[in-house]
């Protein structure tokens, strides 16, 4: 029993600071060897196709256009291509009013992965980046990533996700610590070897590189990018190239969001399954396991069998110290997580207790994920988060 609840704290534990610290360390080991690990990057432009899949966004998309066609790079090496498959709104017109930008359109909704292969068919450039509609990127960002492609051994990029949480928001603020603590992680990986997959708010590959991933395939940004990792070539991170989008409007929406997501973590768990193999690549598998694999699967239930078996410790008289600190942590740790749950129900906005909650809330969704993947239908048509 006590075996087993050790095991559990030591999963845990790796899985959200303990491979953090050992990735620092090995960072820092590497500077320490190869002084020149970290370089200036060159001033690099190969042509660029800027691909953005929008499905009934008339809302935002001509303020999406506007930040589109204000972004730096050399116009003669950049081409621009939206992609609207089964729009129902005004968006196809809005585009359409903009000669700079190619427009394709049917009236049949395929999903996202059939129209970024059917946009991928007319890119003809060197690179091609990808963003999605409803983000907004800094004007520097083309020029950020591409400048990574001077290097051979580098297959696609991505760019850094930030989330704009307002100065009064709910318990969604979470997001944006998550997403910070994120890209710290993403920076090391880089450095040490390649990030393990990119997001979907903006990344970019190496056009001959792209393999069409499957028709149901949930996180195709994801998937796209890690067929490249699993070929040899590295994935590289530019987090001052970066895609801000607002947060999710409340938590049922973030749910929503967060269930789809770790469903399509167990699918590209499945489908990556070589990473596996340390012999296939080592480090990469390293960084794999250590930053996706044990969150989208068995870190959860070492959650609930580290408390449960703590408390039956507990229970069962034992009077050494360190079982009843360790369970009493556990206990104020919870409590916070469910007040904070109390607090988000009633509207009433305490950030001390967002992470707490916001680290159950994702554990909670990776088991739903679960369960959504196995024994229901995830559909690659899904309906959008609502954002604020």
């Amino acid at each position: 029993m006590k075996i087993v609840f050790w095991l559990s704290l030591f999963i845990v534990f790796y899985t959200y600071l303990g491979y953090g610290i050992i990735l620092y360390a090995l960072v820092k080991l590497k500077r320490w060897f190869s002084k020149s690990s970290i370089s200036h990057k060159e001033v690099f432009t190969p042509t660029l196709t800027l691909v953005v899949a929008a499905y009934n966004e008339e809302d935002i998309i001509e303020a999406k256009i506007k930040n589109t066609l204000a972004l730096q790079y050399p116009s003669e090496k950049l081409k621009f291509i939206f992609v609207t498959d089964g729009s129902t709104d005004n968006t196809p017109e809005i585009i359409a009013r903009h000669p700079q930008i190619q427009l394709l359109h049917t009236p049949e909704r395929s999903g996202k992965i059939a129209a970024v292969h059917r946009a991928m068919q007319q890119v003809d450039t060197e690179v091609v980046v990808f963003t999605d509609a409803n983000t907004f990127i800094n004007k520097e960002a083309l020029l950020r990533l591409a400048s990574h492609y001077a290097d051979k051994q580098v297959g696609a990029v991505s760019g850094e996700k930030r989330v704009e949480i307002e100065t009064a928001s709910d318990a969604t603020a979470g997001e944006g610590i998550y997403w910070k603590y994120e890209s710290t992680l993403k920076k090391w990986d880089a450095e040490l070897y390649s990030i393990v997959g990119a997001a979907g708010e903006l990344f970019s590959i190496r056009t001959l590189l792209y393999d069409p991933v499957e028709p149901d395939t949930i996180l195709d940004d994801f998937m796209i990018s890690m067929k490249i990792a699993i070929k040899g070539y590295k994935i590289a991170y530019e987090p001052s190239a970066y895609a801000i989008e607002s947060s999710s409007a409340n938590m049922q929406e973030e749910y929503k969001r967060k269930v789809r997501i770790s469903a399509g973590g167990i699918q590209s768990i499945i489908r990556t399954r070589q990473l596996f193999n340390p012999f296939f690549n080592p480090i990469l598998s390293f960084e794999y396991v250590s930053h996706r694999v044990l969150r989208w699967t068995i870190t959860p239930f070492f959650m609930i069998f580290c408390f449960l078996f703590n408390l039956s410790i507990v229970v069962q008289g034992s009077t050494t110290l360190i079982y009843m600190l360790s369970f009493i942590a556990q206990l104020c740790f919870y409590g916070a997580a469910m007040v904070g749950w109390l607090f988000e129900r009633k509207q009433m906005r305490i950030k001390l207790l967002f992470i707490p909650y916001y680290f159950c809330f994702m554990n909670y969704c990776v088991l739903a994920g679960m369960k959504r993947y196995f024994f229901s239908n995830q559909s690659v048509l899904w309906d959008k988060a609502k954002r604020k």
